[in-house]
């Protein structure tokens, strides 16, 4: 009987440690700060350990044929359609940290860090300078 009751202990307290490990991996809808619609989708992918989101689309049209003139180096006036927009995040816990995500509208690079929440349906995604509070997030929504 001690048996199967440690098994049985062991087993409930693996389930939460199961839930929280859903991959980030996959195509996720951005929505805009602004007018709160559907703006991009980008695909998180992994390499060498490393996450990095890649822009597969955009759902405005005029937005298709753009270049990231704001950008520096090698994604200066690069189309944005297609351009890798984070970078080298790496799992810690529940969290993705330690790279970094650019902001193709005004050019500028911020540290980040995310979360997968809701059972893997939406991605918590904080860009910021410094410390976390300088900073702003959104919300991201796994596309199915």
């Amino acid at each position: 009987m001690l048996n199967c009751n440690f098994f049985l202990t062991s087993l409930l307290l693996c389930v939460p440690a199961l839930a929280m490990d859903v991959s980030p991996l996959g195509v996720w809808k951005t929505i805009d700060d602004n007018t709160h619609k559907p703006r991009g989708l980008i695909r998180l992918y992994e390499k060498d350990g490393e996450i990095f989101g890649r822009i597969e689309g955009s759902f405005d049209p005029k937005e298709a044929g753009e270049v990231c003139g704001k950008c520096d180096g090698e994604r200066k006036n690069q189309p944005v359609l297609g351009m890798v927009v984070m970078r080298h995040m790496i799992r810690h816990g529940r969290e993705f940290s330690g790279g970094d995500i650019l902001d193709p509208d005004t050019g500028w690079v911020y540290r980040c860090r995310f979360t997968v929440e809701d059972g893997g349906k939406k991605l918590l995604v904080r860009g910021f300078l410094g410390i976390s509070l300088l900073g702003r997030s959104q919300t991201w929504y796994r596309e199915e």
